[in-house]
């Protein structure tokens, strides 16, 4: 099997992928947080974790990929109230909105979608088995969680306790035992709200990911190959998954830790107070799904991507080519009464020594677009051998399914044949009023 390279957050450094169990892979990519429709950084890092998923398919592994719905937070509460509905009517909106999306830019539908919501009792239960251990407290219906108790706890994000305890950013409580310690169980009387031994209340954000996490792996002791998510979760959110992790099962969550960069606009990272948040939607719908997927992979995962509508035009225009050819091939090779999907062995070694190289997107991308490079010389080629044809649209598609990139697939019925013949010897014999006529017809079914 092809040897895989992963930046490990926890290491700081490049390691070679080897799975907990042989030929298996299991990962956990944080969701979003279901409030409002989604914007274009809610999508790095489905679509960078949905083609290393891809990537480990076409390698042999057998992948579990569970990415997660936030369907508890204090936002959803506000913005429920704000539209006068209830929690569950917006969360459930957004969710459709965001798959539909997904949908949109060819993200595989992960094999399992957890909500804190439907998990709750298994949280409650996880939280009150910390505070018997002695790794939380209960002060006036709030729990927190020991952060000093645990050790190693800053190894992830590389911030020791000591540079946390001089650190403004630490939210001083005077419920808190520590400066440091987190919630695990907020006392609340607003909003969607759970009964606990604590009183009602509702989970932190920390705790439901790493409870997810426990309950879908309980068989691995709820330690997984690869936790990712965007570089904004490193700390405090994974940092404080860990924590738990480690004193609830003695195992730090995941082995490999993966976080992806921000979406710049231009120079400037993205965010509301900056006013120059883009939504999704806005995007797919003016240049398509897979355009704004290519943009976002033509940089490295752990790199900013600045965005922009020049970046975008021209994603849009370099698909356009690629799919021209595509279908271009597919259509000569089914002409030849030669299925242009059958399954072949093809060499793609150079396209996967880039992408295997801790997901090196942009290296494979230039060896895609060499190979798209090939296959249009057998294209102007009238009297390229069909085997040949064959292996490169093979090569081309292979790439295309790893990247997420591909187009649909080109099916002739036996009518949509004839035209095309008929319509080659219409040129052929520059019976150009023919010729037009049947072109029209043939752009009409996207075959030209």
């Amino acid at each position: 099997m092809k040897e895989l390279k992963i930046f490990n957050s926890l290491s700081g450094r490049k390691e070679v992928f080897v799975p907990l169990k042989e030929n298996e892979v299991s990962i956990y990519v944080c969701g979003p947080t279901v409030y409002a429709s989604p914007h274009i950084g809610n999508f790095r890092p489905p679509v960078v974790f949905d083609t290393l998923r891809r990537l480990l398919l076409a390698l042999g592994y057998k992948v579990t990929y569970v990415s997660n719905y936030t369907d508890v937070d204090d936002k959803i509460i506000a913005e429920a109230q704000r539209l006068g509905i209830t929690e569950k009517e917006l969360t459930d909106r957004v969710i459709e909105e965001y798959r539909q999306l997904s949908s949109q830019m060819a993200i595989m539908t992960p094999d399992f979608t957890p909500t804190p919501t439907a998990y709750m009792g298994k949280i409650i239960a996880y939280i009150d088995d910390l505070v018997k251990k002695g790794y939380a407290y209960e002060v006036d219906g709030d729990v927190y969680f020991r952060v000093k108790k645990v050790k190693g706890y800053g190894e992830l994000s590389g911030n020791s306790v000591a540079d946390l305890e001089q650190g403004a950013r630490i939210e001083v409580s005077s419920k808190k035992e520590d400066p440091l310690d987190f919630a695990l169980w907020k006392k609340t009387e607003v909003g969607i709200k759970w009964p606990s031994p604590w009183g009602e209340g509702r989970p932190g954000w920390h705790s439901e990911c790493c409870v997810m996490i426990d309950s879908l792996f309980r068989e691995q002791n709820g330690l997984i190959d690869i936790h990712g998510g965007g570089f904004d979760l490193k700390f405090p959110h994974h940092e404080n998954e860990r924590a738990q992790s480690l004193a609830h099962n003695g195992n730090g969550l995941a082995r490999y830790w993966m976080h992806n960069g921000f979406i710049n606009m231009g120079n400037e990272k993205m965010s509301k107070s900056k006013h120059n948040v883009m939504l999704a939607k806005d995007v797919v719908s003016a240049y398509g799904g897979l355009p704004f997927r290519l943009t976002l992979l033509s940089t490295h995962y752990r790199a900013p991507v600045s965005f922009s509508e020049e970046l975008l035009t021209e994603s849009k225009a370099k698909l356009s080519a690629i799919f021209a050819s595509y279908k271009k091939a597919a259509v000569r090779l089914s002409l030849l009464d030669i299925d242009p999907y059958i399954e072949q062995e093809v060499d793609i070694s150079a396209f996967l020594d880039g992408i295997c190289d801790d997901l090196n997107t942009p290296n494979a991308l230039s060896v895609l677009y060499e190979d798209f490079k090939k296959l249009n010389i057998l294209l102007r080629n009238s009297k390229a051998v069909p085997a040949d044809l064959l292996k490169a649209f093979g090569v081309c598609h292979k790439e295309l399914s790893i990247l997420g990139l591909l187009p649909e697939k080109v099916v002739l019925s036996q009518e949509d044949k004839e035209s095309l013949l008929a319509y080659n010897e219409a040129k052929a014999n520059r019976d150009y009023a023919k010729s037009d006529l049947l072109r029209d017809d043939l752009m009409k079914k996207g075959l030209l």
